[in-house]
């Protein structure tokens, strides 16, 4: 896939978000919903979860690096992320759909990802006892980033200002709808599923290197140590913002004159959007919708 054209861009209309089974939806995730539904899971199948822009495409590298770093070099060289490990729910016309190519990973383990809530995981995943990797990141720094993302992404509905995109968060009405509804419906998943890992984004932020031992200990894999250092190395921020084959700067529908796909991945950086009394305005939603969790963030660390 080439880099976009603007006349691309401009052939694309944003979508609009419609309720689908409760949960705010664009056509993209919805078109291929048979599909997805009736998705064939695998007992070895790894589905990484996350709300957008939680850390997606870090846990997805981490997990192929783990997985096939050192059988396919050439893997990590020749194909994007986005067809290493497919998105379930996707449907976009620039190439197939996400059960397709799920449907024709060629590896073992199948590495795949979603953005849907609990409650829209094909069962075939609960019968098979698949493996779960869920990642969270704290609601103030997931809102900025979703922002900047809907900004230059063609197929997410247009973002309007920050004011407007925080309010719209704050309600929920967000593709895939509501952060606090997402992770807290994972959270309580993990009760009754034990194969379910939920890690957090500060963590791996914080000590990539810990969170991946907790990750390889969950897998049951035995990656030595030297191993997992070089990995540590390869899905710092800086690399793979500058590796076409993770910045995403390969898929047509991204406008990266207005931001670019990885933008900061820091912790912290909604203290550079956030007013003061958008702030207060905030932590009073954030306290009312979040009272019935036990699942707690860090916003800095």
């Amino acid at each position: 896939m080439e880099i976009p054209d603007s006349s691309l861009m401009k052939q694309l209309s944003r979508p609009e978000l419609f309720d689908f089974e409760g949960v705010s939806m664009v056509q993209y995730f919805t078109d291929n919903w048979e599909k997805v539904k009736n998705f064939q899971a695998r007992p070895d199948d790894i589905l990484i979860v996350t709300y957008p822009k939680a850390g997606t495409t870090w846990i997805s590298y981490i997990l192929d690096l783990l997985y096939f770093g050192n059988d396919a070099p050439e893997r990590q060289t020749s194909q994007p992320i986005y067809m290493r490990v497919p998105f379930l729910e996707s449907c976009f016309k620039m190439m197939p759909p996400g059960t397709e190519l799920a449907d024709n990973l060629p590896t073992s383990p199948r590495l795949i990802k979603t953005h849907l809530p609990v409650q829209l995981v094909p069962k075939s995943f609960w019968e098979q006892n698949s493996r779960i990797v869920y990642v969270a990141r704290n609601a103030k720094d997931n809102a900025v980033s979703y922002f900047h993302f809907d900004r230059m992404n063609m197929v997410q509905p247009e973002p309007g200002d920050w004011n407007t995109f925080l309010q719209k968060f704050m309600e929920g009405k967000n593709v895939f709808g509501p952060w606090y509804d997402h992770v807290s419906g994972w959270w309580e998943k993990k009760l009754t599923y034990s194969n379910l890992l939920y890690m957090f984004y500060e963590d791996l932020v914080e000590d990539t290197g810990r969170e991946l031992e907790h990750l390889c200990s969950f897998l049951g894999l035995s990656t030595p140590i030297e191993e997992r250092e070089k990995i540590t190395k390869g899905v710092q921020f800086d690399a793979m913002k500058q590796n076409k084959m993770t910045n995403y700067s390969t898929v047509p529908v991204m406008d990266f004159k207005i931001s670019p796909f990885m933008r900061k991945g820091k912790v912290g950086d909604w203290k550079n959007h956030f007013t003061v009394a958008q702030n207060e305005q905030f932590d009073e939603v954030y306290k009312q919708k979040m009272k019935n969790t036990t699942v707690k963030f860090r916003t800095e660390i």
